[in-house]
């Protein structure tokens, strides 16, 4: 099945998006999996854990698998995080001071049916064992996290496991053409509008997009709007407040601001300045 190209201009994006420490990194997958994976992420090596274990999650209308290494207890802990419609604060203070490192892949809202091996129509703000949804991946890959150090050794492992359980033909063509259509504008369209040029009721879009993403398009059309503000205050030096509201289709200025505040658990302002903290630190190493 072709894929909409879409995925090209919609990369959302996490709270600490400049983040590229020993700790934390993102990396690009190989060019066939970019339809689906929006990136590989972890430590890039080992590391004792220390400082401040607490991260910001909030609604990247994606899906994650995480696998955490700890070679203090010789262990490794799994989870598939399902698509969030909320902020939260992930705390590994469990984690203190021992020897660990995290491989995580993230899949885009509409791929993870892909690689899955059951229904995924009930994981939205869900946190679940890896074995329980994509069983066939858990066994290739998480017996050879204690064998593999750096995460471009992971990624090698994670590739070819993927390109060779690629199951595009799960896709919906229907939910794709309603995700071009929605992320062309940005998440400022009406759910009535789409479901009518898509030429069925809004009753079975909603049954579709909860079938193959677990959410409902309502939702999901808010969470990427969302996701461009947030994208756009950080990369646009000329943003303005009430070109945005108009641009997104917020009610007001005020309606903007409690919208992303809901979403995102701070200002505008307080956000950005957590962001870019990452920018400052990497550039006074």
């Amino acid at each position: 099945m072709n894929i909409p190209d879409f995925y090209k201009i919609y990369t959302p994006i996490t709270a600490q998006p400049f983040e590229n420490s020993e700790e934390h990194t993102e990396i690009a997958p190989c060019d066939a999996l970019k339809p689906f994976i929006r990136c590989f992420w972890g430590s890039k090596k080992p590391y004792v854990k220390t400082g401040n274990n607490s991260r910001l999650i909030i609604p990247d209308t994606c899906m994650d698998i995480v696998f955490n290494i700890d070679y203090t207890d010789n262990r490794i802990s799994n989870r598939f995080c399902g698509i969030d419609d909320a902020s939260f604060i992930s705390d590994y203070t469990e984690r203190q001071g021992r020897f660990v490192s995290a491989f995580g892949i993230r899949f885009y809202p509409w791929s993870a049916i892909v690689f899955a091996e059951e229904d995924i129509r009930s994981v939205k703000n869900g946190f679940f064992d890896v074995g329980q949804y994509f069983p066939k991946l858990k066994k290739a890959i998480e017996p050879r996290l204690f064998d593999t150090v750096t995460i471009a050794d992971r990624i090698k492992i994670a590739e070819d496991y993927l390109l060779k359980n690629l199951h595009s033909e799960r896709l919906n063509m229907t939910v794709l053409t309603a995700l071009d259509m929605l992320i062309q504008r940005k998440g400022n369209v009406k759910i009535d509008f789409l479901a009518r040029d898509l030429h069925i009721s809004k009753r079975q879009l909603e049954r579709l997009f909860r079938e193959y993403m677990s959410i409902a398009p309502k939702c999901l059309s808010t969470l990427v709007r969302y996701q461009c503000l947030w994208q756009e205050t950080l990369f646009n030096r000329g943003f303005n407040f009430m070109d945005a509201v108009e641009k997104y289709g917020y009610t007001d200025q005020s309606h903007l601001l409690k919208e992303f505040r809901k979403y995102h658990s701070m200002t505008i302002t307080d956000a950005k300045t957590k962001a870019l903290k990452d920018v400052a630190f990497l550039q006074d190493k």
